[in-house]
């Protein structure tokens, strides 16, 4: 279970793009893998703005870390 990300914004996601019903164990997995998914871009995003000698993270390394 994703342990620090809220389950309500996936749910959301799931029904934008057409989920009629999502149950806890189908929200609680994509949360689960969402986190997995979004902890990788988080730490290339890093990574990009240390190697630039930048502490702040832009959008363009957020850009970048989701092309690799």
């Amino acid at each position: 279970m994703a342990k620090n990300l809220p389950n309500l914004p996936f749910e959301r996601i799931l029904k934008k793009v057409g989920a009629k019903r999502v149950s806890q164990d189908a929200l609680e997995e994509f949360a689960t893998v969402m986190e997995e998914k979004l902890t990788v871009l988080a730490k290339s995003a890093v990574e990009l703005s240390k190697h630039a000698g930048r502490k702040t993270i832009i959008g363009e390394d957020v850009r970048l870390s989701k092309s690799k």
